[in-house]
């Protein structure tokens, strides 16, 4: 058995988190040798108690490691360490990093500059379109987004970095083999190509009310801020929030309306001293020595044209039967001779890039 084997055994035994791992490390030198240390030897170690050092001594009887390491080959996964130079750097920086990281995709050097969106499951359309525009537009600049997969806000930030072709990291708060939600099966495919899909828990762990806090704290742990898009005062967002609060990373919060309880949340992360984000440069800013503005694609307000690679076949449609008059979305739909679903999606998609403007009224012009 080599280290890494060490580390997925230890990390299969119950009650054995983070933080004894390291305690018990200090205290052996190596994983392997934790395994192979005798009760009693485990009892000596500062904050193992008698339980704990049954479960390690016994962990042979109730874990099944060859198992876990045919499922983690028959899966295509790897399984990264904290000795690994993969492993994420800023992850590395909190008080109990993961033992292990289950790993789909690619984590690459870029995702050191990595932002979290997220925010509720239950939702508002507002929510979903501001969510979707800054995924969009972070990853456009060549941030990692990072946020949980879950309904709502998650899944809508995953979306925008994705249609940006930028790079995306879901952290998943069940076995990486599960699909929570199962709708999202296909969206975790496709992250995984495009950059990661990650989780510390083993091969078939379902999702409970104690597995989505602790991804939580992976997610604010991987990033240097947390945006809360939309979120009700007992979201688990603010407990993502709390988390990069307590880790120095930086919380921003996107206003809403002011009765709607789905905003209660974010007001309150306002008044509590996060940073009020109303836009891809509120968070830019506060790492302007990472993406300096002259770094920074120009956006179409700053140039007065458009970038020519950026529009598909039904946007540039879109983008011609606009012009510097306000135009309803009937119209739109009228001149472009596409369906409404079609024009709703490449409307977005110009927003997004900053082509189009959307007035009050289902208005919209291009963005001079």
């Amino acid at each position: 058995m080599d280290s890494r084997e060490a580390f997925v055994a230890l990390n299969l035994v119950e009650h054995v988190g983070p933080v004894r791992v390291r305690q018990l490390l200090e205290h052996f030198g190596d994983a392997t040798a934790i395994l192979r240390a005798s009760r009693h030897q485990l009892a000596q170690v500062r904050g193992i108690g008698a339980d704990t050092a049954a479960a390690l001594a016994d962990w042979e009887q109730t874990v099944d490691l060859s198992g876990e390491l045919q499922r983690i080959r028959d899966f295509g996964c790897r399984v990264l360490t904290q000795a690994d130079e993969e492993y994420p750097e800023l992850l590395r920086q909190i008080y109990d990093p993961p033992v292990v990281l289950y790993v789909k995709g690619q984590l690459t050097p870029q995702d050191k500059n990595a932002v979290a969106l997220v925010g509720a499951r239950m939702t508002t359309h507002y929510g979903l379109e501001a969510a979707r525009k800054l995924g969009y537009q972070l990853a456009y600049v060549g941030v990692t987004v990072v946020s949980g997969g879950a309904r709502g806000i998650d899944t809508a930030a995953h979306q925008g970095a994705l249609s940006a072709k930028g790079r995306t990291v879901v952290v998943l708060g069940t076995g990486i083999n599960l699909v929570t939600p199962p709708e999202n099966a296909e969206l975790f495919e496709r992250i995984a190509a495009h950059g990661a899909v990650l989780t510390q828990f083993p091969f078939n762990r379902p999702a409970d009310k104690q597995s989505f806090p602790i991804r939580n704290r992976i997610v604010a742990g991987l990033t240097l801020g947390t945006v809360v898009v939309e979120a009700t005062l007992t979201s688990g967002a603010l407990i993502t929030a709390n988390f990069a609060t307590e880790y120095g990373r930086q919380v921003f919060a996107v206003p809403g309306r002011i009765d709607s309880p789905r905003s209660k949340g974010c007001h309150d992360l306002i008044k509590k001293g996060a940073k009020l984000c109303e836009g891809v440069e509120d968070v830019l800013s506060e790492f302007e020595y990472l993406f300096p503005a002259s770094n920074r694609p120009p956006s179409v307000s700053d140039t007065g044209v458009l970038p020519a690679l950026a529009l598909s076949e039904n946007e540039q449609r879109i983008y011609d039967a606009l012009g510097a008059e306000e135009t309803s979305i009937d119209d739109v739909i009228r001149h472009s001779g596409l369906p409404s679903s079609a024009v709703s999606v490449a409307l977005l998609s110009l927003e997004m890039k900053r082509a189009v403007k959307q007035l009050p009224g289902k208005l919209f012009v291009r963005n001079r």
